[in-house]
């Protein structure tokens, strides 16, 4: 059956709780783990590990920068993605593949190899990994979740990990905030070079934005740009304020410009229902 305008539109669109029937996926966040989520909808968490964990209950009890090698970190994924799997959850954004001299502290993992492997451990128990935060934050002073416009630049070793996860099959990459005036004037979850550098690496599967949640009153502009840009999955923390994005979404549907990523967005959600 063909999709609707409205229903493209909110295909591409991951809300936080609680959201409308028919929304691509929702972010579930400690504080909301019991509230309902719409049928069909994919179920995405921040389980990184330590204090960044939806489900406080639920592996990895220890932060990443604690992880001491990869044969560890496989076995952390695993095992988070199996208690995950079992809360309804298929999507763990995480881990963090950025340098350890990022701004992040223990969210970093040592070698982000290890991210890799924890990762890997995801796909074993059938639960998708989307790794973060490309093109990589290690050279921004400060985070974006702290600061909404930081510069720094790209280096080969912050994209060496995407490669290496690109090569594991990791099905998700997770776009973020830092401006990066190589690739741009504007942040990269907004720049259509950012993700024709990622494709670039040799990834096929589904891009989503950090939050564009991250600054009040922008939901709308930065929906359609950063749909344009080369987003598949459009993450808004707010509901309101994904509303608001799909009703700025729907004409482009209309024109048949989010086709390609509803394409991408519908095989991410058959492989992991």
């Amino acid at each position: 059956m063909a999709l609707t305008p409205q229903q493209k539109a909110a295909l591409v669109v991951v809300s936080g709780l609680p959201a409308r029937a028919g929304v691509g996926g929702v972010i579930v966040r400690q504080w909301n783990t019991e509230l309902p989520r719409p049928t069909g909808a994919l179920v995405f968490v921040d389980q990184e590990g330590g204090d960044v964990r939806a489900f406080r209950q639920l592996p990895p009890a220890q932060p990443a920068r604690r992880t001491r090698s990869k044969a560890d970190a496989f076995a952390a994924g695993r095992a988070t993605g199996r208690a995950l799997r079992r809360a309804g959850v298929r999507v763990d954004l995480a881990p963090v593949l950025d340098l350890p001299d990022g701004p992040l502290g223990e969210r970093e993992y040592r070698s982000p190899f290890f991210g890799v492997a924890f990762a890997r451990g995801l796909a074993a128990a059938r639960v998708a990994a989307c790794v973060k935060h490309f093109p990589g934050l290690g050279t921004l002073a400060v985070s974006t979740d702290n600061r909404p416009y930081v510069v720094g630049h790209v280096r080969d070793a912050d994209l060496a990990p995407y490669r290496a996860a690109v090569e594991a099959g990791v099905p998700c990459v997770m776009v973020g905030h830092g401006v990066y005036p190589s690739l741009g004037g504007r942040r990269a979850v907004l720049e259509a070079s950012t993700y024709r550098l990622l494709h670039d690496l040799g990834f096929s599967g589904v891009t989503i934005t950090d939050s564009l949640s991250v600054v009040h009153g922008r939901a709308s502009t930065w929906a359609v740009d950063a749909a344009r840009a080369g987003a598949d999955l459009l993450l808004f923390t707010s509901a309101s304020d994904a509303r608001r994005a799909i009703r700025a979404l729907v004409p482009l549907a209309r024109r048949g410009e989010l086709d390609e990523h509803v394409r991408r967005v519908l095989r991410f959600k058959s492989a992991f229902d």
